[in-house]
């Protein structure tokens, strides 16, 4: 969660009774952020241990933070369903909502359901709506690397699960999230996982490239179309890294696994 923006809330919200826990936490974070900036200042490119140890031990602190933050949030949406204060506090923090916790929050019953902050977090939940589990996978036609032809349905709807991973070259995010989906790939693709990446890039030569060098050897396939593609539009991909995971039988069942929690997923499928 952006610590900045929730900040932004809090200064401007004079008459916001969570106005104090906010800005405690924001000051928090801005310690934490002063704290990294002049550990990068004497250790630029972290070759020291310490450093690492303490961008880490940072890191661990400023997500912690950030969950407090988010957790915060919840509560005062629960809390306001009579009144405009939680559009401003949906609007900055939608993105690290689920879709579950997202539609709750978008009730048509609430006061602050017609409020002008209330349109790009309406706008998010229709795109998470073409991608929710229990949803039939949407057919994708694209180019493969070699120039070929694909469609999603050559390895979607067969029998094995599938994960369909939404990234490009150019994404920071994506990149940094890149060993975990190998690490997962490798340990289960032996017994039946499948990944077909669909690339947001419009350079067929930074996709090839990002390819090989990020070491992802499973199928491919782009109309490097950038944020035009297919892809975009068929599940509502408003951001990346994406993706969605579908079953044998081409339902989705899950989306948005990053980090540990594709890990645990894909742990409870295959039973370790």
């Amino acid at each position: 969660m952006a610590l900045i923006a929730l900040a932004a809330i809090s200064a401007h919200a004079q008459d916001d009774p969570y106005k104090a826990e906010m800005d405690a936490l924001d000051a928090q974070g801005e310690t934490l952020i002063k704290e990294y900036r002049e550990l990068m200042k004497t250790d630029p490119k972290g070759e020291q241990l310490i450093t690492t140890i303490k961008v880490n031990q940072l890191s661990h602190s400023l997500d912690s933070i950030s969950d407090e933050q988010l957790k915060l949030v919840k509560r005062i949406i629960r809390e306001n369903k009579h009144n405009q204060l939680p559009a401003s506090y949906i609007k900055e923090a939608m993105y690290d909502l689920s879709y579950e916790e997202l539609k709750e929050a978008l009730d048509p019953t609430a006061a602050y359901y017609n409020n002008a902050d209330m349109e790009k977090p309406k706008q998010l939940l229709a795109s998470l709506e073409k991608r929710k589990p229990g949803t039939p996978f949407h057919e994708l036609t694209m180019k493969d690397m070699d120039d070929r032809e694909v469609r999603l349905s050559q390895w979607v709807g067969k029998g094995q699960y599938v994960l369909v991973d939404f990234w490009a070259s150019w994404c920071g995010p994506c990149r940094q999230e890149m060993p975990n989906v190998v690490s997962c790939y490798e340990r289960y693709h032996a017994k039946g996982l499948e990944i077909v990446g669909v690339s947001f890039d419009q350079k067929k030569d930074a996709w090839l490239a990002a390819v090989k060098q990020l070491g992802m050897r499973w199928p491919q396939m782009s109309d490097l179309k950038g944020w035009q593609c297919a892809a975009s539009d068929a599940y509502g991909v408003r951001s990346i890294p994406s993706n969605v995971l579908i079953d044998p039988s081409g339902k989705i069942i899950a989306m948005d696994l990053r980090g540990k929690a594709l890990g645990q997923k894909l742990a409870e499928i295959y039973g370790e």
